[in-house]
């Protein structure tokens, strides 16, 4: 069945601009009519890549427009709840961008909201999209590895300079830490592999490259032009125009239990050499492991035997190739669902409350290295919302 454009509304068009224009299909299920931004270079550039719509610096004018029908908030992360709410409250099924917010409190209120006013709230945890994660998914549904025990996770971000110590990611005030800002898709991507929620966290990490690095932009200096590039700023001491403020940690090693007794360990490090993520999932009965997660990634699994260490698994499953688009093809399917949802309702692979989960592992896992290490309990989430959510948002 055809239906008429889904019209869009836009909050910020910035790093994560990309789902908007994903978002943007005239005459293929979604259009963006209207959009709010504060820099003025920015609207120029929005106003060039949706032609017609309706340009501002003002969110209140997209809330209040009478012609939008569903709203994308991509603002930096600290604005989350705070537009999230507003839209909700205007009556506007939301898109937010991950993380749902920086704290526990705030991704609480925006979950009490939906619940209060009935509208739609959809979180683009896009990994859940993504090929390689869905494969590992099916592949312990199926049992192949029997009853999952354990999850390590490790993440080496060999962009870290570029993408998280030249703006505001770098300033705990905008995004608690990295732990939450840059480790909420991989915390959600264990919740759901080992199908359970974290309950205790230990943590350790700290700020050992980036902190040290001189070349810092000057309070108001704008952000260098050439603030990324694939092939440069490598080693990092090499790096410049970083942010005026550093007080992020650039390591983190993470220990959880959760909540159905699977022990899982989390490890981020922005100054690698190479850019890549691995995932282990243990069973009662095998193993699996990911080699890669875009072209020619495979998923390798054993469960035949005990051995030595042995290249050649049991069962090697290719990661199926993904559409064009960002996160290995996932962004485009995680837009396809939000439309879907806003117009119809119903279940999504997303979740607002294991969007909500993620931050408060992620957060509480920040207390616990800025305080020694000390574990820490992930609060638990109001039951009447659990349970509201998991119905697909219907009462």
């Amino acid at each position: 069945m055809n239906h008429p454009d889904l019209r869009l509304g836009v909050l910020g068009y910035g790093l994560r601009g990309s789902i908007a224009r994903l978002a943007h299909r005239p005459g293929a299920g979604s259009t963006v009519v209207a959009l709010a931004d504060h820099d003025p270079a920015v609207r120029t550039d929005a106003a060039s890549a949706f032609p017609g719509a309706r340009i501002s610096a003002d969110h209140r004018q997209v809330l209040d427009d009478p012609d939008v029908e569903a709203v994308l908030v991509l603002t930096p992360d600290h604005t989350h709840a705070d537009l999230a709410i507003a839209a909700l409250r205007a009556g506007r099924p939301v898109f937010v961008e991950k993380p749902l917010d920086i704290t526990v409190e705030r991704c609480d209120e925006v979950l009490r909201t939906a619940y209060e006013t009935g509208t739609r709230l959809y979180v683009g945890h896009n990994m859940r999209h993504m090929p390689v994660v869905r494969l590992m998914r099916e592949i312990i549904e199926r049992g192949e590895i029997g009853a999952v025990k354990t999850v390590w996770v490790r993440h080496f971000v060999g962009y870290g300079g570029d993408w998280y110590f030249k703006d505001w990611h770098a300033e705990r005030q905008y995004t608690t830490g990295l732990l939450l800002q840059k480790a909420a898709h991989d915390l959600d991507v264990l919740h759901w592999l080992a199908n359970g929620y974290a309950r205790q966290v230990q943590a350790l990490g700290d700020l050992m490259v980036y902190g040290d690095l001189p070349h810092r932009r000057a309070p108001g200096e704008p952000k260098h032009a050439d603030w990324y590039t694939e092939d440069g700023h490598w080693p990092p001491h090499t790096q410049r125009g970083l942010n005026p403020v550093i007080d992020v940690e650039d390591v983190s090693l993470v220990n959880l239990r959760l909540d159905n007794g699977v022990l899982a360990a989390y490890q981020q490090c922005h100054f690698t050499p190479d850019y890549w993520r691995n995932y282990t999932a243990i069973g009662d009965a095998g193993r699996l492991e990911n080699f890669g997660d875009g072209p020619g990634a495979v998923v390798k699994v054993w469960n035949a035997r005990r051995s030595e260490y042995r290249a050649e698994a049991d069962a090697t499953y290719s990661v199926p190739d993904a559409e064009a688009g960002g996160h290995g093809g996932a962004d485009p399917l995680l837009v396809e669902e939000f439309i879907r949802f806003a117009r119809e309702g119903g279940r999504t692979d997303t979740s607002p409350v294991a969007a909500r989960m993620a931050v408060a592992a992620g957060v509480q896992a920040t207390e616990s290295l800025r305080n020694g290490g000390r574990p820490r309990s992930v609060p638990d989430l109001d039951p009447k919302l659990v349970e509201y959510f998991e119905r697909g948002q219907r009462r």
